[in-house]
């Protein structure tokens, strides 16, 4: 019988989807990290999240592994080269929240061009200022796209309606545009460009790939949105680039003070810039929420334990 450890807790329709393929499930959500690694060998499959790191070591220790599913977007946990140098298969479930983080990006524009959070804040306290919280629409703007997988496409879908020109850039992909979307080099987005939008994994390339010098490239002063990686970003630089009005408004739903499992940030020990922008009125913030609704933890869950099924059953 096929063995499979759920580390992390997740939607109920992953740990039954797997049990109706015939397969034994243990979910040892709350055992320590130490008591894992022990355990792993004996496993033919591991379902994780963020908080667990699967290491050379590990992979090296797992003699039965046969395949690493990652409930989520991004890989960067995982040695995924590693692994698969070894036969085992990696999987992930970008899909299944793509719809969310699209929606989100969309929330978080919104909110930032029409004053949203400060104006709730003050009518709540019998402050009544219009002229002072005129908002900016998207209509006519350019809007420039790094990464057109999975989260990028389906941002620049929820665009269509809102007439503005939506331009992509992806190192990895060509032939992508459409009638909506305009395949882009960057110098035409650094040109054009009024928004920018991230929408690319976590790796030793992309970190901070958007600091100063990136930044300075943008003829216009622009509106940046992360939904990526937090370490995508360099904040000191946004920091910077936001004091001096470069970058006119900024909506944040990472954060590189994140902890490795992106649940939480140590509010006592946070550094200058982050203590600037919680307190800035041109930045919007989220805890890494983006893709985490009820809809996408069920999406995520179901995928994960399809493709887990699909590859064990054709492994066996």
């Amino acid at each position: 019988m096929v063995k499979i450890l759920l580390i992390d807790s997740n939607h109920k329709v992953l740990h039954e989807t797997l049990l109706a393929a015939g397969f034994h499930c243990d979910l040892f959500w709350d055992k320590p990290a130490d008591e894992l690694i022990k355990l792993i060998p004996v496993y033919d499959g591991i379902v994780i999240r963020s908080k667990f790191k699967i290491t050379k070591e590990i992979i090296d220790s797992a003699k039965n592994l046969k395949c690493i599913g990652r409930v989520g977007a991004g890989m960067e946990n995982i040695d995924v080269s590693y692994a698969e140098s070894k036969g085992i298969k990696c999987v992930h479930a970008p899909e299944g929240n793509r719809d969310a983080v699209a929606e989100h990006a969309v929330g978080m524009l919104l909110m930032l061009f029409n004053n949203l959070k400060k104006a709730d804040e003050e009518v709540r306290k019998g402050i009544w200022m219009r002229a002072e919280n005129r908002g900016v629409e998207i209509e006519s703007k350019t809007i420039g796209i790094i990464g057109y997988g999975n989260m990028g496409s389906a941002f620049a879908q929820r665009l269509q309606g809102f007439n503005c020109k939506i331009l992509v850039y992806d190192k990895y992909k060509k032939d992508y545009g459409n009638n909506f979307v305009k395949e882009s080099s960057l110098e035409e987005i650094f040109s054009e460009c009024d928004i920018l939008s991230l929408h690319i994994p976590y790796n030793q390339e992309t970190h901070y790939i958007i600091n100063d010098s990136f930044i300075g490239n943008f003829e216009k002063n622009i509106y940046v949105i992360n939904t990526s990686r937090g370490k995508c970003l360099n904040t000191f630089d946004l920091v910077e680039s936001l004091k001096r009005g470069k970058v006119l408004g900024a909506c944040l739903d990472v954060l590189e003070y994140e902890s490795t499992s992106f649940e939480a940030i140590d509010i006592k020990s946070l550094p200058a810039p982050m203590q600037f922008l919680s307190k800035c009125d041109k930045v919007v913030l989220s805890p890494h929420i983006a893709g985490w609704t009820h809809e996408s933890n069920y999406k995520m869950s179901k995928i994960i334990a399809e493709k887990m099924v699909y590859l064990m059953k054709n492994a066996e």
